[in-house]
């Protein structure tokens, strides 16, 4: 039976999962959900023997059912191969009290890789099943990682091509130098001198620019995105989830349908919204812990069910989290409205003209399987440092914001469930806050030498998306102010 996709903002109309991922964003400005979260059906003792490609396939082909089972297995075979660095995809490795579950093994060394690997062959895939002739245009806004990782799955991809938005100064050197130097004659990078917010709310203004649509089409583009807010981001997310309770059961560490938490460091909330999916899919989990930055707002969601960006935007350590506006929490708030579009519609609306909306209590009443907290500046320093010394084992800023809020959750609940820490990125992403977290005396060194004490102190070797770094020359120098986002698009595309 076919899963069909409805926008958040208007339920009447029905879209394929190809059409879905081609579209990105709903005409209305909604995202996409399916009808249904469909059941897993592949019992765990088979998953726990499988690889992870075929994993993927055995959670994806549910969701994307549109797809052949050879159109899916093409894509995951291309998506999962030598481009990374583990023949596990994405290792559990144990340390102190917990399981992290390492999803930086891929070309660009952060979790978005998991999904973006696989999101160009799928647009290329639903392309060609919908008889798209227009060249499509994917449009993105990223926190540091997002737009690296999706230039890299589409850069030359034929009949693509990609812009991507940045806050200038608000990434890690290493993100803006993957960015700054991506090859490819389709790429093209702009920073924007504002914040991330800033960039996702004026890519989302564009898609619903109507005029721009008319003549994009004229010319033989449309847009589509490679953020979370595409379908195609989220459902590739779900099958790590599965795989990493597959391999818990595999290795001995948990008994069939024993319950396990996941603890996810997010911002833009599609990587627990992922989890949680999984969940609805049967899953076995028992918490899903939200873990937030100094911008947390999604704790105090959690906490107030009032939803509320009024507050100042904080730069941290964990810049991929500096985040105010969390577009995939939309996905969730549409669901505990009983899938009422039009109410949603209202909460969006509100948050657009006041900067928030509040939720119903009963609503909030749907929200008990999440745990929310956040960690302090010094308090994920902290967890970086203790476990390089305890344990030998040295994290990114991101993972150690979860760290931090799963300590945090311990001690408030006593609950000793077996727990996977999602670990986001590698720490050579983010050498220099890393590094400073375990001693101040390293912020003395260049990038070049905080790199190479980091793989001595860690015994890692330096992965070979930070190696390609260092001659690799500056290609995209383009700046702009927020407003001016659309006229560079029109530039780049010759319009």
């Amino acid at each position: 039976m076919q899963l069909l996709y409805r926008s958040t903002r208007n339920n009447t109309e029905t879209v394929t999962a190809s059409e879905a991922i081609l579209k990105g964003l709903a005409p209305d400005g909604g995202l996409y959900v399916p009808d249904t979260i469909p059941l897993l059906k592949t019992p765990v003792e088979e998953l726990s023997r499988m690889s992870y490609r075929e994993v993927a396939f055995n959670v994806m082909k549910e969701f994307l059912t549109d797809f052949t089972d050879e159109e899916l297995l093409e894509c995951i075979n291309k998506a999962y191969d030598e481009k990374f660095d583990s023949e596990e995809i994405a290792p559990l490795v144990k340390k102190a009290d917990a399981y992290f579950l390492e999803l930086f093994h891929g070309s660009t060394i952060a979790f978005k890789d998991m999904a973006l690997s696989i999101l160009p062959h799928l647009m290329i895939t639903s392309a060609r099943k919908n008889n798209i002739q227009n060249e499509i245009v994917i449009l993105t806004a990223t926190s540091g990682d997002t737009g690296k990782a999706a230039m890299a799955g589409f850069a030359d991809v034929k009949g693509t091509r990609i812009i991507v938005f940045y806050p200038e100064g608000g990434v890690s050197p290493a993100q803006e130098k993957q960015m700054v130097t991506q090859k490819g004659d389709n790429t093209f990078v702009v920073g924007i001198k504002g914040n991330f917010d800033q960039a996702q709310s004026g890519v989302k203004e564009i898609f619903g620019n109507k005029e721009l649509e008319k003549e994009m089409l004229g010319a033989g583009f449309q847009f589509s995105s490679a953020n979370s807010i595409n379908i195609g981001r989220l459902v590739p997310q779900i099958v790590y989830y599965v795989y990493a309770y597959a391999q818990l059961f595999a290795k001995g560490e948990i008994a069939k349908d024993e319950k396990i938490n996941f603890v996810v460091p997010t911002g833009n909330f599609g990587n627990i919204l992922a989890a949680y999916y999984a969940k609805r899919m049967g899953l076995p989990i028992n918490k899903l812990i939200c873990a937030s930055n100094e911008n947390k707002v999604l704790y105090d969601f959690f906490s107030t069910g009032e939803y509320d960006k009024n507050r100042d935007f904080i730069l941290t350590t964990s810049p991929s989290m500096d985040i105010l506006i969390s577009s995939n929490l939309e996905r969730l708030i549409y669901e505990i409205a009983g899938y009422d579009s039009r109410k949603n519609a209202e909460f969006m609306k509100s948050l657009a003209e006041t900067g928030k909306y509040e939720i119903t209590d009963k609503m909030r009443e749907q929200l008990e399987e999440f745990y929310a907290n956040y960690s302090s500046e010094e308090e994920t320093a902290e967890v970086i440092r203790s476990l390089e010394q305890k344990h030998k084992y040295i994290i990114d800023t991101h993972t150690a914001v979860a760290a931090s809020v799963y300590e945090k959750y311990v001690q408030e609940s006593g609950d000793s469930t077996k727990t996977v820490i999602v670990s986001t990125a590698s720490p050579f992403k983010f050498a220099r806050s890393v590094m400073n977290a375990i001693d101040p005396k390293y912020d003395a060194l260049s990038e070049e030498e905080l790199v190479e004490e980091l793989s001595s102190r860690g015994g890692i070797k330096v992965p070979k998306a930070i190696e390609e770094l260092k001659d690799a020359p500056v290609r995209h120098e383009t700046v702009c102010e927020p407003e001016q986002m659309e006229n560079e698009i029109k530039k780049f595309l010759g319009l």
